[in-house]
């Protein structure tokens, strides 16, 4: 199903690309709007294949963009490096595509990696926004903070001079194998691999460093409160190796009403590893919403 593309300005310039699958029918007051942030070096496209289970249903609006820095959207007005960029940045992101795609109704909201952070730090910056209208949360391979520990000084030095390279694409510097090594779990389909280098590949260098600063800064935990009386669903693979499954349960520890999946085998790639359970768990959360509850 085709989407409505906008470009959304945002407060300091950047240009994000957004992306609207419409609702099938039904008056706009009665539409709930779903809107999924995907992760760092990748794009709006990691949500492909849940998109096409869920959108076009009726009373249900899609909307998915590429973060700052990321695919097609832009750092801010005359910057080419992502400097001071965090992660509430990217929340108030999330707030202007939402004020611009959904101004009114119902949400539900859904992030993979650095867009679950995203989605959290949205209940830190905007908590009326959330206490008002968000309806679900589905939290997918991601952490609320701590994800510096056990990086190597190495690790942290390198993505710290990429922040300050030139704003050219990462290329195809890391190969399939590597990707699927560090990416995937065990049963790894070679397309979603092949989508995912691609995505990494047209990454900014300068946005792979600046974000990766950002990511190790991350932390929400804090701002978890505001969901404690919103349904979330809290999605890990058992071998993934950039949000392990100890960032899954501490989340659940912090949302005691959460429901935790933990899905055997996969890794970090859920929205392709796992399209069916990602599908269903989001699904989940909309059946509330679409029944009045």
């Amino acid at each position: 199903m085709s989407a409505r593309e906008l470009t959304v300005l945002a407060d300091d310039g950047a240009l994000l690309a957004v992306q609207v699958h419409d609702p099938a029918d039904g008056p706009d007051d009665e539409v709930t709007t779903l809107v999924l942030a995907h992760g760092w070096t990748l794009s709006h496209r990691t949500w492909d294949p849940v998109v096409a289970g869920l959108a076009g249903r009726p009373g249900l609006r899609v909307v998915t963009w590429d973060q700052r820095g990321h695919g097609r959207s832009t750092l801010a007005r005359g910057r080419r490096r992502p400097r001071g960029v965090s992660v509430r940045r990217l929340a108030a992101d999330l707030r202007t595509v939402v004020d611009a795609t959904a101004p009114e109704g119902p949400l539900v909201l859904a992030g993979h990696s650095m867009g679950g952070m995203t989605v959290m730090a949205l209940a830190g910056r905007d908590p009326g926004l959330v206490t008002r209208r968000v309806r679900g949360v589905a939290l997918v391979a991601t952490s609320a903070g701590g994800l510096a520990e056990g990086t190597r000084p190495a690790q942290r030095w390198g993505a710290r001079l990429a922040a300050h390279a030139p704003a050219v694409p990462l290329g195809r510097t890391i190969t399939l194998q590597g990707q699927r090594a560090l990416l995937f779990g065990e049963h790894a389909d070679p397309g979603a691999v092949a989508a995912t280098r691609d995505q990494v590949a047209a990454t900014r260098l300068a946005s792979f460093g600046g974000f990766y600063g950002a990511l190790m800064a991350h932390d929400e935990v804090a701002s978890l409160a505001v969901l404690a009386d919103v349904p979330v669903t809290v999605l890990v693979g058992t071998r993934d190796r950039l949000t392990p499954e100890r960032h899954a349960r501490a989340l659940v520890a912090a949302l005691p009403h959460a429901r935790l999946e933990v899905l055997d085998g996969a890794g970090h790639m859920l929205p392709y590893e796992a399209t069916g359970e990602v599908t269903a768990a989001i699904a989940d959360l909309l059946v509330p919403v679409s029944s009045g509850g």
